[in-house]
């Protein structure tokens, strides 16, 4: 592991742990030439995952995007980032699960939303007014009006509010 501080490869894992129901790793790492300390993170893949774009275009899958992005949708909102952390995580293994190498940025965008959707409803209309390109308030009105039908019944939640 190259050491972000001064690019050495000479570092050394110092501690090791388990995290998210052990899917992940935690290595404390020094790295030998400067003693800087660092963190990094190790996750199984299961398959090599190609997302392809609106435009046609290829591009490799990346988590830290799809992270990134979520992120963004939940800024401000009262959601535990290891609630966040599991939910991609379950994302990137629907998606390693399909059985397929190639998957659209379409697939990937209704998958993120579905689960924002149960995660928080504010969070699940910022990222749809981003990934469905609204324009109007109309667009906003629609897919507020789409989470109201159903909800219709269902007592209110903490993240449910009209």
């Amino acid at each position: 592991m190259r050491c972000p501080s001064c690019a050495s490869l000479d570092t050394q894992v110092k501690d090791s742990r388990p995290t998210e129901d052990s899917a992940v790793i935690r290595r404390r790492r020094v790295c030998l030439a400067c003693n800087f300390r660092f963190t990094t993170f190790e996750r199984v893949q299961l398959r090599e995952l190609v997302v392809i774009k609106r435009n046609g275009r290829r591009a490799p899958f990346d988590r830290d995007k799809m992270m990134r992005s979520v992120q963004i949708s939940l800024r401000k909102r009262a959601v535990e980032p290891e609630r966040v952390e599991q939910m991609v995580s379950k994302i990137v293994r629907e998606l390693e699960s399909l059985g397929e190498n190639e998957v659209s940025s379409e697939a990937i965008g209704e998958m993120v939303m579905e689960h924002l959707r149960e995660l928080d409803d504010v969070a699940y209309v910022r990222f749809a007014s981003v990934y469905r390109n609204f324009r109007e308030a109309k667009d906003f009105r629609a897919a507020l009006d789409e989470l109201s039908g159903e909800e219709e019944g269902a007592p209110p939640t903490a993240t449910a509010r009209k």
